[in-house]
């Protein structure tokens, strides 16, 4: 089986491309990075050194796909990650529009003429804003002057908009706009992959994916938050919480990439077989209700691990695209692949912390230019 990774010396790409060699060692491996992002430098010899034949590349380039060798499967890992992308002054409109969609136009044409499947990692913001903004929530633990424990959950007593649950979301909640220029590409993307796929007779399998972390991430609030979070408290840098009210209540899920290796591994052996014919080309993946951190609870974790306090300023100013609370429901995963995660948060965020107090310059070198 010949594999080719895009965005290959990212945090997640690297993470997977290794799982996969770990999975399957017979199988050959190449990968394209830009290396636009600060940070992935730094897995160039790993992956080099585990065999993953690497090329510099870039997916928005055409003629940078015509040299690239043979391959079975794509799995799709570059894009620019963040629900902020062309809006906060690090990167225009256009270039998200480039890299996240034009890329995968791209990548589609070369699995059209390679015969080869594709799989994209999408993501949990293709969700609709407006009703995860207006969820009934509400905050429980903490108090007035401990809110250590502070964090929102789903009110018991309210009427739900279709696709959500105590579990978290699924895969019919709404996708309507707006839903950030960064959803809108992916949701995009994940419409035209589709459609390839059906038109041209390749697999195609579409993974959106919640918040995934590990050691390594690159420390960025706005695409690695566990990472940020952990590194930034370690060397005493300035931290906030942001929007509702300021109180560190909002809550997301994780979970590890390793966990999504062995999911990969039965799609790309799947393929297109007639067992598979009827089963869901979209799922949705997340850590779950059991894996949910509130950026309170983070701090509290942080304390801990790191025995002391650190000051975390209070901003209650909303932003357009915060949420109070996002959890993944991957039921129809488990149903259709039987998976899950395994790798806990308490897990991740010990190996995250381990990678933080041995790489003290981490965050310098990960942080946008």
């Amino acid at each position: 089986m010949r594999i080719l990774f895009t965005g290959v010396c990212g945090f997640v790409g690297s993470t997977l491309a290794a799982a996969l060699r770990e999975l399957r060692p017979d199988w050959s491996i190449a990968g394209l990075d830009n290396f636009i992002r600060p940070g992935s430098e730094t897995n160039r010899e790993r992956l080099r050194a585990l065999g993953v034949a690497l090329r510099h590349g870039d997916v928005r380039a055409a003629s940078d796909l015509d040299a690239l060798p043979a391959a079975d499967f794509v799995i799709d890992a570059a894009a620019n990650p963040s629900v902020l992308a062309g809006v906060d002054g690090q990167s225009s409109s256009r270039q998200v529009v480039e890299h996240n969609l034009l890329g995968t136009v791209n990548l589609l044409e070369f699995c059209r003429r390679q015969r080869a499947g594709f799989l994209l990692l999408s993501t949990s913001r293709v969700y609709s804003i407006p009703p995860l903004a207006a969820l009934p929530v509400e905050v429980m633990g903490g108090n007035e002057k401990n809110g250590k424990n502070r964090a929102f959950r789903l009110r018991a007593d309210a009427l739900l908009p279709p696709g959500v649950s105590a579990r978290g979301l699924a895969e019919n909640f709404s996708v309507a706009a707006p839903v950030s220029l960064y959803g809108a590409t992916k949701l995009a993307s994940e419409a035209l992959a589709l459609e390839y796929g059906a038109t041209f007779d390749f697999p195609v399998w579409i993974n959106r994916c919640g918040v995934l972390a590990g050691a390594g991430q690159f420390g960025r609030a706005d695409q690695g938050i566990l990472a940020y979070w952990l590194n930034a408290w370690l060397r005493r840098q300035p931290l906030r919480y942001i929007g509702f009210g300021g109180t560190g209540a909002q809550v997301r899920d994780a979970f590890h990439p390793r966990d999504l290796a062995p999911l990969l591994v039965a799609q790309i052996e799947a393929g297109a077989s007639a067992a598979t014919a009827q089963q869901p080309r979209v799922i949705n993946l997340g850590g779950g209700a059991a894996h949910t951190f509130s950026l309170a609870e983070l701090s509290a974790w942080c304390a801990a691990r790191f025995g002391f306090a650190h000051p975390v300023a209070a901003d209650p100013t909303p932003r357009a695209f915060d949420i109070p609370w996002m959890v993944m429901d991957s039921a129809l995963a488990q149903k259709t692949w039987a998976w899950q995660p395994r790798i806990s948060l308490e897990e991740i965020l010990t190996e995250i912390a381990a990678h933080a107090e041995a790489h003290p310059a981490w965050l310098r070198l990960s942080a946008p230019l």
